[in-house]
């Protein structure tokens, strides 16, 4: 896919909420696709890209550096998110420096099943960042990077397990995170257009006077 049209995907995904993107994923067959409420926004309110796994686990008195973290991160491209899963407990796998870095090649924010800290700093870069938690606590000799570009595991909302896999696209908003697999990536963001522009229509007409039951009577569920 084209760098130009994986941007206007990726606008027109921002267009719509995760709420009517699971409702599509469910009418395709598609029923475990939204992941853990765990996971909440920690630097802006949306999250929308191409998932770029990175995964890793955790160490005791590893090598006091990076270098793999840096080495996973320079495979990104323009319109990723970097989606991160492991079993570190209290300690960070994702911080602003990274995010800057990723920033510069286009990435356009972060999924981390674990830990992230300076959000603050995240917050002025305007890189949006989900996380199952924040912490202070930094990743050296705790957490070390072990794959990357690989399809991994998230908890699931309805599901012990969701699989990402490279190139699947990332929806998070207020309400959580949805991962569409890639296969069926125009299909739903086509059909989510659509409910949206339904549910624009029954907003208006509520707001004008009708009533919940001409409301289903005409548009049908609500």
């Amino acid at each position: 896919m084209s760098t130009s049209n994986r941007t206007e995907i990726r606008e027109r995904f921002l267009l719509v909420e995760t709420a009517n993107v699971s409702d599509v994923l469910d009418s395709m067959g598609l029923t475990n696709q939204a992941l853990s409420a765990d996971f909440v926004p920690r630097s802006g309110m949306q999250l929308a890209g191409w998932a770029y796994t990175i995964s890793g686990d955790s160490i005791s008195g590893g090598h006091p550096t990076d270098e793999l973290k840096v080495q996973a991160c320079a495979g990104v491209q323009d319109g990723d998110v970097t989606v991160w899963s492991g079993s570190g407990h209290g300690a960070c796998y994702f911080g602003e420096l990274i995010a800057l870095g990723l920033q510069s090649l286009g990435c356009r924010g972060a999924l981390v099943d674990g830990g992230v800290r300076d959000i603050a700093w995240l917050e002025r870069a305007q890189f949006s960042t989900f996380s199952t938690y924040r912490t202070p606590v930094q990743s050296i000799g705790r957490w070390q990077v072990q794959s990357w570009a690989q399809p991994i595991l998230l908890p699931g909302a309805n599901v012990e397990a969701v699989t990402v896999s490279p190139g699947d696209f990332v929806l998070g908003d207020i309400d959580g995170v949805v991962v569409i697999p890639a296969e069926h990536v125009l299909q739903v963001l086509e059909r989510s257009e659509a409910v949206t522009e339904r549910e624009r229509d029954i907003r208006v007409a509520l707001q004008q006077g009708m009533s919940l039951q001409d409301a289903i009577a005409t548009f049908g569920s609500i």
